[in-house]
């Protein structure tokens, strides 16, 4: 086989690939007995009808079109190890007008990854927020474990944020019912915005047996676009009332004895979350100035089907400046797809059997789907080779991560591999009892 490679573009180059008669015999012979397995002649066993018959009852140009299908994509193949390409689109194929039983010759356009050089990893420095933890954090966290312990007092005041109401609720079109909207005995916290929207608005400051209206227009479902008249009836306003934050409190939601120790340790846990935080932060502030280190073109083919695959997903036309915005952030996704690839290559990152699994674990439940039967999907779908290049592409950004610079705000140095540790809970504590 003898091949010659023409560069179109610093991202397109055609190859010209002439198949011999020895490189052809291999899918000649496959396509001979698959004819042979598939016709019967009288006077010949299944599968053992000769050539020579096959070339007078079935056609010579059939065996040589079945064999050109197997032989083109395996020579393409070859072609590409040898002029060392990498190519991020499927290639356009030409068969030559005069294919013979003797040799062929063809040639394959392919949108392919430019030459560059990586940066040095150490040349990349990045400055993270740092991870300390404000008190005000612990006091929210501690605040929020008094709340899983309150009481509810009803009152007879006006409701106001965080009062827990019990309202009925009914919706109507025109006269006519909207069941999805009538409910009794409803549980709400106000100034949650959990219900619809105005819905807050339009209770706060009712008093209990107070009613009050207000208009709903869905954006879709049965009643799209027209208008509902809501009506809420407040028919008990209950104010939560939290445990003080004394030792008996922490000895009722926690293993520890005194409150400053449950503030110490939700200050530890939260620190934990705020290193976690820090740590991805910081991950992607080093895709970014790697990313920014290359000058690598993209093929405008790639680019010009993502962002039409985008606007046809459900996102409109999108006007000018958001097309723009669309192109750039796919412009800027492949570059770092074939910059972390390279890494991949260089630094001859190879991803475990353990490895995938975890990230099959970790991404099946984003589908609602077991581990197993994601990854089922993902072979019925030929989307493992892209799966498995996710993961390559997240090690090797964690290998440049290691050995870039970070520090924090306050120029300290950033511990990387200790940070990436699963974090544990935002705190510990015991559930209330019924």
């Amino acid at each position: 086989m003898k091949t010659a490679l023409e560069t179109l573009t610093p991202t397109r180059v055609r190859l010209n690939i002439d198949v011999d008669a020895a490189d052809l015999a291999p899918a000649l012979d496959k396509a001979y007995r698959a004819i042979a397995s598939q016709i019967t002649i009288p006077g010949f066993r299944k599968g053992k009808v000769p050539r020579a018959v096959i070339d007078q009852r079935v056609g010579a140009e059939s065996v040589l079109s079945e064999a050109i299908n197997e032989a083109v994509p395996t020579a393409y193949e070859n072609a590409v190890r040898e002029h060392s390409l990498v190519p991020m689109s499927q290639p356009d194929i030409t068969i030559a007008d005069d294919p013979t039983l003797q040799g062929m010759s063809f040639t394959a356009e392919v949108d392919v990854r430019p030459e560059f050089e990586l940066p040095a990893y150490s040349s990349l420095h990045v400055t993270v927020d740092e991870a300390r933890v404000p008190e005000s954090q612990v006091e929210d966290q501690l605040d929020s474990l008094r709340t899983r312990f309150a009481t509810l007092t009803p009152v007879e005041r006006a409701c106001v944020d965080g009062d827990v109401l019990l309202i009925n609720i009914r919706g109507a079109h025109a006269g006519e019912d909207v069941p999805d909207l009538n409910g009794n005995a409803l549980s709400y916290e106000l100034g949650t915005d959990g219900m619809l929207p105005g819905f807050d608005d339009a209770v706060r400051g009712a008093q209990v047996a107070e009613e009050r209206t207000f208009t709903f227009t869905p954006e879709g479902g049965e009643w799209g676009g027209k208008d509902i008249e809501v009506t809420v009836t407040v028919s008990a306003v209950r104010e939560r009332n939290l445990p003080p934050a004394d030792d008996a409190f922490a000895q009722l939601a926690s293993e520890f004895d005194t409150i400053e120790e449950l503030r110490e340790d939700l200050r530890r846990r939260i620190g934990r979350v705020r290193v976690v935080e820090q740590a991805y932060e910081a991950r992607n502030k080093v895709l970014d100035a790697l990313v920014d280190a290359v000058d690598i073109p993209v093929p405008d083919n790639l680019v010009d089907a993502q962002v039409a695959d985008h606007f046809s997903d459900g996102h409109g036309e999108g006007d000018l400046d958001h097309r723009a915005e669309v192109n750039r952030n796919v412009r800027r996704s492949l570059v770092a797809q074939m910059v972390l690839d390279k890494v991949g290559e260089v630094e001859e990152v190879q991803v475990s059997d353990a490895e995938f699994t975890q990230w099959l674990v970790n991404e099946a439940p984003r589908y609602e789907l077991t581990p197993q039967d994601f990854a089922d999907q993902l072979v019925k779908s030929g989307a493992l080779p892209s799966a498995l290049a996710e993961v390559r592409r997240a090690k090797a950004l964690s290998l440049v991560l290691q050995r870039a610079t970070v520090t924090d705000t306050a120029g300290a140095a950033v511990d990387i591999e200790a940070a990436m540790r699963p974090p544990e809970p935002a705190f510990a504590a015991s559930e209330p009892s019924e």
